[in-house]
């Protein structure tokens, strides 16, 4: 099995130097945590890009939830991200829902058009969705989609385990060629039973940080995420 991509939340520069130094392979760039994560300014972008050399997938979300507003915070978005890949950025993270829970096909086509071919990921938005797989065969084919980031519920790993391992075994049926990137609530007490389903992507934001969201990544409990995902997994 190969090595695992882990991926780390960062706000700003310092986090992103913490993050690299503890062994992340890859950051996802947001700004405002207390709305579970809006898109960074692109003078942030600048100064992580400036400050590490990992790649980095920013997030494309301006208010909380998992709707894209009107056509007008659309079209702002949209302008964002223009704005972003000027700056230089080539990877994403987006993801929006209709009244219905399906995906809001209108504001994923606009932003993967402005996207260009960038790589991107369908975030946690998966996890409030009314039909999983019928979200991910809406997107299926889509340019630039190569990850979903998922719990597997709405309530955290903890709850989503038995999705999780039973989408890992549905890797390449139509809709599922994307990786899964398991993170929210994620717990190193999860990654053995996740590693042995064949998972082999996971992403962290506080559970880096001594401190919660008030404080900067920590390069220890990085290196020890990295470690423990690193660890080979028991063969049965």
């Amino acid at each position: 099995m190969s090595r695992p991509i882990f991926e780390v939340i960062a706000l700003g520069a310092e986090d992103a130097v913490a993050a690299q130094a503890g062994g992340a392979d890859r950051l996802e760039l947001v700004t405002d945590m207390a709305a579970d994560g809006l898109t960074p300014s692109r003078a942030t972008f600048a100064a992580i890009r400036a400050a590490v050399d990992i790649p980095l997938r920013v997030m494309l979300r301006l208010s909380d939830g998992f709707s894209a507003g009107g056509e007008r915070q659309l079209d702002a978005l949209c302008e964002a991200a223009q704005g972003l890949r000027a700056e230089g950025a080539e990877e994403f993270v987006l993801g929006f829902l209709d009244e219905k829970g399906g995906a809001d096909l209108d504001a994923v086509h606009a932003l993967v058009d402005v996207l260009d071919g960038c790589r991107w990921t369908f975030h946690r938005a998966i996890d409030r969705a009314a039909d999983r797989d019928g979200v991910r065969l809406q997107l299926a084919g889509l340019p630039g989609l190569d990850t979903y980031l998922t719990a597997g519920s709405a309530d955290g790993v903890g709850a989503g385990l038995p999705v999780l391992c039973e989408e890992a075994a549905r890797g390449g049926e139509p809709g599922y060629e994307p990786r899964l990137l398991v993170g929210g609530g994620l717990l190193l007490e999860h990654v053995p039973a996740l590693r042995a389903a064949g998972l082999d992507a996971f992403h962290v934001g506080g559970a880096v940080r001594a401190g919660g969201w008030a404080g900067p990544v920590n390069p220890d409990a990085v290196r020890t995420w990295r470690h423990t995902l690193d660890t080979p997994v028991p063969v049965p």
